[in-house]
């Protein structure tokens, strides 16, 4: 296996370590088969490394970008006046490219570094944002060009993706704990973010929270770029794409636990989360408001912050039965807002199912980064987030015509069903429910 110096190597960087794959993917005891040699020395903290601090604040901007955008995109559309079906079109052009395209973007990944995709994908939504803030500012003349924008902003986070998962290991020794804090940062960014837009976009300027993503999304760009990340895996020269592509598919159909989260996940992603959220959206912001609806929404970020930091420190021997426990908590919320709750009630549901999926995030994100082999890691995560990403479009793009052929009530209480069959499934796969935790490096 070839490797390649990245643009910062660094000095103190110690050699490459290859590790095989043992039973079904999984690495042999106290090896950790996602690092590379540009992960950080021994000499430096188990999380908070000078790398690590600089990833966190490019990962927390962009996070802050992606928390707001579907609120203040559905939001914006039904308070100006649009349709449920707008918004839910709006959500599948965001998520349709990036679902489509990421699989290209683990193999680019791969080739050229994260960091460079990272960054060029940074400033793809920089410059998508800026438009976007001039969109609504002056106003949408055709929905045609809130389509488009929302289809680059889809595809340059398909460039970004397989990278962020892949670095987190390069930056941190304890991958677990650094996991945790990035999902406690994207639980603070899913708290604050959502309000923000919804506050926001209750007083009329949606433009403003593209102006703040913007930012943010330039911020991003300036972090990546100082990262010094060493000597990097990269596949053997002289492999086409389509060569690339079946490699990172045959890593990915050989881990039975892997893709036998994505076979479940694809179901739960059509019929209860991709709908979810315009459904919601449909029912609480004509009752309540848009600001209520923010709110509601950055109380899932609540719930996530406390499920980001059970799990820096919260270690179990099995973590994806772990983290499947914790799913349980996800239908609640849907429910409540068949049973009619109040505002309040219906954000302690969401602090709830946050926590939960918190703990999941963690347990599954640091599943696949240990599990897997660092020289493939982006590829097969790009399988992975397409396979799960990959059919929230199609749940998004259902949702008006499901609730105008069945009744809200009706697709609500399917996503209940669902999500609750969703987290049985995974404790009842035994390769999913009694795969091991890898030990942090030491």
């Amino acid at each position: 296996m070839e490797e390649r110096l990245a643009e910062h190597s660094a000095a103190d960087t110690p050699p490459p370590t290859k590790v095989g794959p043992g039973p079904d993917g999984a690495a042999p005891p106290g090896s950790s088969p996602g690092s590379s040699s540009g992960s950080p020395s021994s000499g430096e903290p188990a999380i908070w490394s000078r790398n690590f601090r600089y990833y966190f604040t490019a990962r927390s901007a962009g996070l802050l970008s992606w928390a707001m955008l579907p609120v203040a995109v559905s939001a914006g559309l039904l308070a100006g006046g649009y349709g449920l079906d707008t918004a839910g079109y709006s959500m599948a052009f965001l998520v349709a490219p990036f679902a489509g395209l990421v699989l290209f973007g683990g193999v680019l990944a791969d080739r050229f570094t994260a960091r460079r995709m990272m960054i060029i994908a940074d400033l793809a939504n920089l410059t998508a944002h800026v438009l976007l803030a001039l969109l609504f500012i002056h106003g949408i003349d055709h929905l045609w060009q809130l389509y488009g924008l929302l289809v680059v902003a889809g595809t340059a986070n398909a460039l970004f993706q397989p990278g962020a998962s892949s670095t987190v290991p390069l930056v941190s020794r304890d991958v677990q704990g650094a996991n945790g804090v990035l999902r406690t940062s994207e639980a603070i960014t899913g708290l604050g973010g959502p309000a923000l837009a919804g506050a926001l976009v209750g007083f009329g300027s949606t433009g403003w929270v593209m102006v703040i993503s913007a930012v943010a999304y330039g911020t991003s760009a300036i972090c990546l770029f100082v990262l010094r990340l060493g000597v990097v895996p990269a596949p053997p020269a002289g492999q086409s794409l389509w060569r690339n592509l079946a490699v990172g598919w045959q890593e990915f159909t050989s881990r039975s636990w892997l893709w036998g989260v994505i076979l479940v996940w694809m179901f739960y992603a059509v019929l209860s989360w991709g709908p979810q959220l315009s459904v919601a959206a449909g029912v609480i912001v004509p009752e309540h408001g848009a600001s209520a609806f923010g709110l509601i929404n950055a109380a899932l970020g609540a719930g996530t912050v406390a499920g980001g930091l059970l799990a820096i420190r919260y270690k179990p021997r099995r973590p994806l039965a772990a983290g499947a426990v914790a799913m349980m908590a996800y239908p609640i919320y849907p429910l409540g807002i068949v049973l009619g709750w109040p505002v309040w009630l219906l954000a302690v549901a969401q602090v709830l199912v946050g926590a939960g999926i918190g703990v999941w995030g963690v347990m599954w994100a640091t599943s696949v980064q240990t599990q897997v082999p660092g020289e493939v890691l982006n590829r097969v995560h790009a399988y992975e987030v397409a396979g799960s990403v990959g059919m929230y479009p199609i749940g998004s793009a259902l949702a008006g015509p499901a609730v105008g052929a069945f009744g809200t009530d009706t697709v609500l209480l399917v996503g209940v069903v669902v999500s609750f069959l969703t987290a049985a499934a995974l404790l009842a796969a035994r390769p999913i429910r009694t795969l091991e935790r890898v030990p942090d490096r030491v």
